[in-house]
């Protein structure tokens, strides 16, 4: 899973694997039909055929939690009115077990249950970042006759005793939406879909989008790839993304060679209008053929390239972990009592070093690029608990303290990588680092034989080296910070701390500027130190910005607003025009940009050089 920043800072803020081992029925399969052709109080009807059971009772569970997310999220509580019949059409007796769960009577003559789904995104309050909300990409939308997110655990749940059945998704739709997923449809008619999955947990990891037919496709290496974006205002389309997204794509399956078998993957694109019932958590989420992922339909082409290039490159590379290389918490996931692993640091982690990593080493980036990259997540990690044990972390990332500290997955997480790939580098020479270990690991586990989570960090050190092993020891599941100057001074690098211009309108993730909910309008956040470009120009707090240089501005564009800030140079004449206690006044001056400490990062010893261009580029 990977969540963006930068669109929650512009946009929200402005706004006051695979089973559980279980007993099966030999033949048996588990029929589901969902109703998209009829939705009322923008509510789904599922209906879903029980499975033959020996016992008198029987629970059906809609997931807490499941893999990726690293939240509870309790799903449960998106459905109502869940009622269960024999075969008869009687009413069999339901308690409600938990908020995830239903437990019915004579289940021996249970025929079939029948409940509505709400979906998330109209819930949605805040972000998705340490709210109770649902992260939109592990969400569902339901927008009759316009589109249909369709995470399936959602929608569809599972009977005790009966996660290894399979399952046959029905799903009535009108015409012209298709939907787009990995699964192969089996109706050829143009208003059902009927999808075939060997289990529960293969039907999880199978998003479906519904939308108006909006997509491209494009062949890597043997893998098929398709693009499907829906757009509520048709600002994109899949053909205005697929270039870039296939030379990213094509990229990565170079960069991992024989490590990834995949035959089929989707990227669905979701593109929130952010209004008041639309998602708010930015980001995507992955799966072994697929990766969903939500973003703001404001943005700039430009910056939504970057983003895109950014999280799908992140949910591509999870085909190597966990997907592929994975523990026993995760092969046998419990999605209503979860047990996590330990290694949060390889699953994220190198993930996301891996997503950064392969940009340099296939050219699509610049060294500098990279390096501003590792500066960035060494600062922000700095920001969040060093001496957290990682793996203590990573264990218990459900529950605070340790849930608050989740996001160092993608900053130390990624640096213990580069550190892991540094070191193995040096004691091989140059010939191998870590995408050597990974496609190793993957030859001794692989989709099917998880590991042993207490046995990893030993299985490392045997295929690496002892001083890799130490590092694990002393970093990962110790509490000692890791100096990262000693790793990056072996391929000849060093930090320096460096000014440079700010972002106007942000400090870190809080805004200057907030928008009134009643009419759309920015203003200045009132009782705050306001930095050098406000104050230099007479700026105060509640002042209303109209326009800026003869632009007006409102929320409906405050991403173009923030995005032309970006390109404003020092002392450069500006204009605003301004409301302030009612009346409109004309703010005119020059532009001071307000400045920060900056972590960089330089060569500073090219006798090393022969051992960088190794790191960065074999």
């Amino acid at each position: 899973m990977k969540k963006t920043f930068f669109v929650l800072a512009i946009a929200s803020l402005f706004l006051n694997y695979q089973t559980l081992q279980a007993q099966t029925t030999k033949g048996a399969i588990i029929q589901v039909g969902i109703n998209l052709n009829e939705v009322i109080n923008d509510q789904v009807l599922v209906t879903v055929n029980a499975p033959k059971s020996n016992s008198d009772e029987i629970t059906y569970r809609i997931p807490k939690t499941v893999p990726g997310t690293y939240s509870e999220d309790n799903y449960g509580k998106y459905i109502e009115n869940l009622k269960a019949f024999d075969k008869k059409g009687n009413l069999l007796t339901v308690k409600k077990a938990d908020e995830n769960s239903w437990t019915i009577s004579k289940a021996k003559t249970l025929s079939k249950i029948t409940y509505l789904v709400n979906d998330t995104f109209d819930s949605e309050k805040g972000t998705g970042f340490g709210q109770d909300d649902v992260f939109s990409p592990a969400g569902s939308n339901i927008n009759a006759g316009e589109n249909f997110m369709i995470n399936t655990h959602c929608f569809v749940g599972y009977f005790d005793n009966f996660m290894t059945t399979p399952y046959e998704i029905s799903v009535s739709h009108p015409a012209n939406l298709w939907g787009s997923t990995s699964m192969i449809d089996k109706d050829s008619s143009t208003t059902k879909d009927v999808f075939i999955t060997s289990r529960y947990a293969e039907l999880v990891e199978n998003p479906i989008m519904y939308a108006k037919p909006d997509y491209t496709t494009f062949n890597v290496d043997g893998m098929d790839i398709q693009i499907c974006v829906y757009s509520p205002t048709a600002k994109y389309t899949a053909e205005s993304i697929t270039a870039e997204m296939k030379t990213m794509m094509t990229a990565q399956k170079h960069f991992l060679g024989k490590i990834n078998a995949t035959k089929k993957y989707t990227v669905l694109l979701y593109l929130s209008s952010l209004k008041p019932d639309d998602a708010r958590g930015f980001g995507a989420l992955e799966h072994p053929t697929a990766t969903t992922v939500v973003l703001p339909e404001m943005m700039e082409k430009e910056e939504l390239v970057k983003s895109m290039m950014d999280v799908v490159s992140h949910e591509f590379f999870h085909i190597v972990t966990p997907l592929t290389i994975h523990s026993k918490e995760i092969h046998f996931f419990d999605y209503n009592a979860p047990k996590m692993s330990q290694h949060l640091w390889m699953y994220e982690g190198v993930t996301e070093y891996f997503a950064n990593l392969f940009q340099i080493n296939q050219g699509l980036i610049s060294e500098e690029d990279f390096y501003n990259r590792i500066a960035e997540k060494i600062e922000e990690a700095k920001a969040l608990n060093d001496t957290m044990p990682f793996t203590e972390m990573s264990t218990n990332v459900l529950k605070q303290p340790y849930k608050d500290q989740y996001l160092n997955v993608y900053q130390k997480g990624a640096l213990i990588g580069m550190c892991i790939d540094i070191i193995i580098r040096e004691k091989s020479n140059g010939q191998r680092g870590i995408l050597d270990l990974m496609q190793k690991l993957s030859n001794e586990y692989g989709v099917s034989k998880p590991f042993n989570d207490a046995e990893l960090f030993d299985k490392i050190t045997a295929l690496t080296y002892p001083e890799v092993g130490d590092f694990l020891k002393t970093y990962v599941a110790g509490p000692t910070p890791i100096p990262y100057e000693v790793y990056l001074a072996k391929v000849g690098l060093a930090k320096s701390i460096v000014q440079e211009p700010a972002a106007v309108f942000l400090k870190g993730q809080t805004p200057y500027v907030m928008v009134n909910p009643n009419n759309n309008e920015i203003s200045v956040v009132p009782n705050m130190d306001l930095n050098v470009f406000f104050t230099h120009l007479g700026l105060k707090g509640d002042d209303v910005i109209l326009e800026i240089n003869n632009v007006a501005y409102s929320y409906d564009n405050i991403y173009d607003m923030i995005n032309q800030s970006d390109k404003w140079k020092e002392n450069e004449e500006i204009t605003l025009k301004i409301r302030r206690n009612g009346k409109e006044e004309l703010l005119k001056g020059t532009v001071k940009l307000p400045h920060e400490d900056k972590e960089k990062i330089n060569v500073a010893d090219d006798s090393k050089k022969q051992l960088k261009e190794a790191w960065l580029k074999a």
